[in-house]
C-alpha cells in the first residue's frame, strides 16, 4: 500500500486521506449522526469509517448522502441488513480492513470477533459494542469512539484518526 492516499478495495478513495472521522453505533439517532457529519464536515474530515449498530436503513441514508466517501461493517443490532445493503455495498461483515491514508485500518464491531492473529495485520483496529470510548496506543492504535447515539452513555462521542500521526482523539458532539 502507498503513503500517503486514500485507497479502498484498490481504488484511490480521496487526496491524501489524513483525517478520518469514527463513528460506532448510532443506533437510529439521526439528530445525531448529522450533527456528526457536519463536525466531521468542518473539520476536513475526508473519510469515515463506522464500526457498526446502524440499525435501520434510514439512518445509513445520512451517511449515504453526506458527500464524504464512507466504509463501515455490520454491528449485532443491524437487523435490516437486506435494506441496508440496497443502499451501499460500503457496509461489510466483520472484520474488515481498508487501506486509508497509508494505514491498514480493520473495523470490527465487536473486538471479541478479531482473532489475534489478525490484530497483527493492522496499524489501527476500530471497534464499538461498549458504547465506551478507548484509545489506547499500540502497535496497532486501538480506536472506539464511544457511542454517536448518547442513548446509553449520555453523550455523543466520537473520534477522529490521523493517519499521518497514527493518533485517535475522543470528541463529544
Amino acid at each position: 500500500m502507498r503513503r500517503g492516499g486514500c485507497y479502498h478495495q484498490g481504488q484511490v478513495v480521496k487526496g491524501n486521506c489524513v483525517l478520518i472521522g469514527v463513528i460506532s453505533d448510532s443506533h437510529d439517532n439521526v439528530p445525531k449522526l448529522r450533527a456528526t457529519v457536519e463536525v466531521f464536515r468542518k473539520r476536513g474530515v475526508q473519510h469515515i469509517v463506522h464500526a457498526g449498530d446502524y440499525v435501520a436503513p434510514f439512518s445509513v441514508k445520512v451517511l449515504v448522502g453526506c458527500g464524504i466517501p464512507f466504509t463501515g461493517v455490520f454491528g449485532n443490532n443491524d437487523g435490516e441488513r437486506a435494506g441496508i445493503g440496497r443502499l451501499t455495498k460500503e457496509i461489510h461483515s466483520e472484520p474488515y480492513q481498508v487501506g486509508l491514508g497509508g494505514r491498514r485500518i480493520t473495523l470490527v464491531h465487536h473486538l471479541t470477533k478479531l482473532p489475534p492473529e489478525e490484530r497483527t495485520n493492522a496499524d489501527v483496529i476500530v471497534f464499538g459494542h461498549t458504547h465506551v470510548p478507548h484509545v489506547e496506543q499500540g502497535p496497532p492504535l486501538l480506536v472506539n469512539p464511544g457511542e454517536c447515539c448518547g442513548w446509553v452513555e449520555g453523550k455523543c462521542t466520537v473520534a477522529l484518526l490521523d493517519t499521518e500521526a497514527l493518533r485517535a482523539t475522543i470528541l463529544e458532539v
